[in-house]
């Protein structure tokens, strides 16, 4: 079935059985294994071996009924999605048909027969997010209907043993622990970054920031707002009772895309505490140097900086410009189980395999000055600072460059030259600076053109202007129209844009004399690219837009 749909060819089909005849094992597993078919055309042929039905995710209509039986979470772990019944039997599409697991906890949730459908995964997964993600507006549509006095309680007058065991009872509601689920999980299809959940006098707002700009969502009835706060803070392991001091908390959690580690973070307000869930996605955050978009010259010049057997490399730029995803990539570059690598974070973000990862911890006394002593204890090879926040983490890092170790770490400035300044200002010797510095790259991140609705736009003659270029005659700029694939925003994902500064012979005796930032650019001539300039060319490539590069470097 395979050969006749093309997908291998009959001499790959003998040399998968005469793997078979050595090792054993599924021919399925071995094609796929080998690379010569994927897993969904091997399940696509079993399925019309066995007469399952396939099903087009993209036409289908799933009942209320259906999707009601099963929760959410469940659905998305198992990658199934109930469409509705037939005679008694539960229609489900399935990404493998052939779970064994799955169809018992489909059968569990539902108690009946069930019929399986076959459809690819990515198809069930986008089905899953496009109907249980607009559960979310429903049911919120649903909650706002029922009386307010069911979940309201008197936050004041109960003693805390009281408020306690009330806000568990509510956590534990069934309502709000779908109504959270699902709200996380849509955030997660949705590629959100952040979940902001705000009270208000009179209205409780649910935002996700998508491409790093927030999107007002359907906002909760304000009444479940101690229930939905509550249930966020027993699922991230903090202290339910506790209200009027922030709180810092973790959630793991299974989805369809992989496992999903949530930061949270709650803060008081006048009306209530305000909790935001950083998202962190291992499967996206987690990439090689050369899938962030950095270009020539500029990629080769920076590999070159790792490569140093000693020194400091920086990543400078403000929050949320991708410094750390940076980082985790240059460190992946550098793995060998040779070298002793050690990181010292706040917090650790990705966990990273070979790589011993300290995660600070101020309240006992872990701070990255003394994290960064206890390392240079261990010999290692290569550290990597989370961040260089004060004087003394400075002076600690430079120092341990020029003791033979590779350190890099970040640094909050708006371009690539003014971490030199930076790092005066912290009152490091211009000379100890000198010696140590390899290299500095700064970035932003700008957002993708959707290439679904692409189309070609005429940039106003101003933001050509503000940029430093005169517009190009036969240059060709794109924007999106807006459509249903990326929220009517234009905008679908993210990319870099970077500045990458080698310090050679010359630069380094600009900075021991203690040059100016616009000493140091003249010193570096034509071998200084700024930000906006790369840019520009992707900008010019229909990337993304002028508008979108001048807004992230206009302080630059």
């Amino acid at each position: 079935m395979l050969i006749e749909a093309g997908v291998i060819t009959p001499q790959q089909l003998d040399a998968a059985l005469e793997a078979q005849t050595r090792s054993g094992g599924r021919l399925g597993e071995l094609l796929i294994a080998s690379g010569q078919a994927t897993a969904e055309a091997v399940c696509s042929a079993l399925c019309r071996q066995q007469g399952i039905a396939p099903i087009d995710l993209a036409e289908a209509v799933p009942e209320a009924e259906a999707l009601e039986l099963l929760p959410a979470e469940v659905a998305l772990k198992h990658r199934v999605l109930p469409l509705g019944f037939t005679d008694g039997r539960l229609h489900v599409a399935m990404a493998d048909p052939f779970d064994g697991t799955a169809c018992d906890v489909v059968k569990m949730f539902t108690g009946g027969a069930v019929e399986r459908l076959f459809a690819p995964a990515d198809a069930v997964g986008d089905a899953i997010g496009k109907h249980y993600g607009s559960n979310v507006s429903r049911m919120i549509a649903d909650l706002n209907g029922e009386s307010e006095a069911a979940s309201e309680i008197d936050l004041e007058d109960e003693s805390p043993v009281d408020l306690a065991s009330h806000l568990q009872a509510l956590a534990r509601e069934p309502t709000v622990v779908n109504l959270v689920n699902l709200m996380i999980h849509e955030a997660v299809e949705a590629r959100a970054s952040d979940i902001h959940i705000e009270p208000f006098e009179k209205t409780l707002k649910v935002k996700y920031r998508i491409d790093g700009m927030l999107h007002e969502m359907s906002p909760p009835p304000k009444h479940l707002q101690p229930a939905i706060t509550s249930r966020i803070k027993i699922m991230g392991g903090m202290n339910i009772a506790e209200r009027f001091v922030p709180q810092d908390g973790h959630i793991d959690l299974p989805t369809a895309r992989g496992p999903v580690d949530l930061r949270v973070a709650t803060v008081p307000t006048v009306y209530g505490e305000s909790v935001v869930l950083r998202i962190l996605d291992r499967a996206t955050a987690l990439i090689g140097l050369d899938n962030l978009g950095m270009p020539e010259p500029q990629l080769s010049d920076f590999k070159k900086e790792l490569e140093s057997p000693h020194g400091i490399v920086l990543v400078t730029g403000p929050t949320g410009s991708g410094k750390s995803t940076t980082l985790y990539a240059a460190l992946t570059h550098l793995f060998r189980p040779e070298l002793k690598i050690l990181t010292i974070e706040d917090p650790v973000e990705y966990r990273l395999d070979g790589v011993n990862q300290i995660p600070v911890n101020p309240k006992r006394g872990l701070t990255f000055a003394d994290g960064l002593r206890a390392i240079l204890r261990q010999d290692p090879d290569v550290i990597m600072v989370g961040e260089i926040r004060d004087a003394e983490t400075a002076d600690i890092a430079i120092r341990s460059a020029l003791t033979g170790h590779l350190v890099f770490s970040t640094l909050h400035t708006n371009d690539a030259v003014g971490a030199v300044a930076r790092l005066m200002d912290m009152g490091i010797e211009p000379f100890l600076i000198a010696s140590s510095l390899r290299g500095v790259m700064a970035q932003r991140l700008v957002r993708r053109v959707c290439q679904h609705c692409k189309q070609p736009a005429q940039p106003s003659e101003t933001i050509v202007r503000r940029l430093g270029h005169r517009l190009e005659e036969h240059a060709t700029f794109y924007e999106g129209a807006g459509c249903r694939e990326c929220r009517n925003t234009g905008f679908a994902g993210r990319m870099g844009i970077f500045e990458v500064v080698t310090v050679d012979d010359e630069l380094r005796d600009a900075i021991a004399g203690r040059a100016t930032t616009s000493k140091l650019i003249q010193v570096l001539g034509e071998r200084h690219v700024p930000m906006w300039e790369d840019g520009y060319r992707k900008a010019a490539a229909g990337q993304t837009t002028l508008a979108e590069v001048l807004r992230v470097t206009q302080d630059v």
